[in-house]
């Protein structure tokens, strides 16, 4: 029993780390941007909603009402202000751009929050268990959370693969030249492929921030477990990575299960057996 709860925990880990990666996922199916920022925004979504809830003395899950459309709009106006200047054929100017953005943030944070680690309180949700069977038990918010993250990740392939803002988003990836003659504005295209992952990192940060104590460093560690994640399911393949966050998540669980000082190290084992067996992922789909 007691591996069998060890499983069943890392899968529901693997639910969050899947959310950490959909957004980097869709942005580099779209536009083949890498964003180092990434993480750091998931934690900026982490504070943001310390603050709606501090100010407004809400629930951290009712504050996703406000923290999804906020950090979607700040994803579409870094992506039409900032971001859109540096894509090309070059990877190296977007690359050093979230960097610097990712910096600005780091400190941002550290200098209005300071360094002193946080967490959202989510009430009784957080110690409520479901019993699956004799001996095994499911915390209420962890399966909340993955629910959510199959949701997210279902969602977004709805999106790409059933609308004509989805549409927009394939015909802009595989050409974009053509997509302009065509009428799009790749610009706002990109934009709105920008809020929307921004949108998927806010649901990940309140997360995030429910589930243990979070801090203005936390950022580069998610875009690490982002990362892997994207890689081990496949580059631009959605439920790939949902695949990729299990693996993450399984393999950390059973590190901890083994030696606590070990977990982190087996999720990057783990990563790395997968990388050297198929490079290209376990379910790799360049083109979206």
């Amino acid at each position: 029993m007691d591996w069998i709860n060890v499983i069943i925990q890392g899968v529901l880990v693997g639910g969050l780390y899947a959310m950490f990666a959909a957004g980097l996922s869709l942005i580099f199916g779209v536009m083949r941007l890498v964003n180092i920022a990434h993480g750091d925004l998931i934690v900026l979504a982490a504070y943001l909603a310390l603050v709606i809830t501090q100010t407004l003395g809400i629930g951290p899950l009712t504050a996703l009402l406000i923290v999804v459309p906020a950090m979607a709009l700040i994803g579409y106006l870094l992506q039409r202000i900032l971001l859109n200047r540096t894509l090309g054929d070059d990877l190296l100017p977007p690359l050093l751009v979230t960097f610097g953005l990712s910096v600005i943030i780091q400190n941002g944070l550290l200098t209005v929050f300071t360094a002193d680690s946080v967490k959202l309180q989510a009430g009784a949700i957080e110690v409520d268990t479901v019993r699956l069977a004799e001996g095994i038990y499911v915390g209420v918010l962890p399966l909340l959370q993955f629910a959510v993250a199959v949701a997210v990740i279902g969602g977004l392939q709805f999106v790409f693969y059933r609308t004509a803002l989805g549409r927009a988003f394939r015909a802009t990836a595989d050409d974009p030249a053509v997509a302009q003659l065509m009428g799009l504005d790749n610009r706002h295209v990109f934009a709105l492929a920008m809020a929307l992952s921004l949108a998927v990192v806010a649901i990940a940060g309140v997360f995030l921030a429910v589930r243990a104590n979070f801090d203005p460093s936390q950022g580069p560690a998610r875009l690490i477990f982002g990362f892997e994640a994207v890689i081990v399911g496949g580059l631009g393949s959605l439920w790939g990575t949902l695949a990729g966050g299990l693996i993450l998540g399984v393999a950390q669980a059973i590190g901890a299960h083994l030696n606590p000082g070990w977990q982190i190290l087996a999720g990057h084992i783990a990563f790395l057996i997968v990388l050297a067996v198929r490079p290209q992922g376990l379910f790799p789909k360049v083109r979206m």
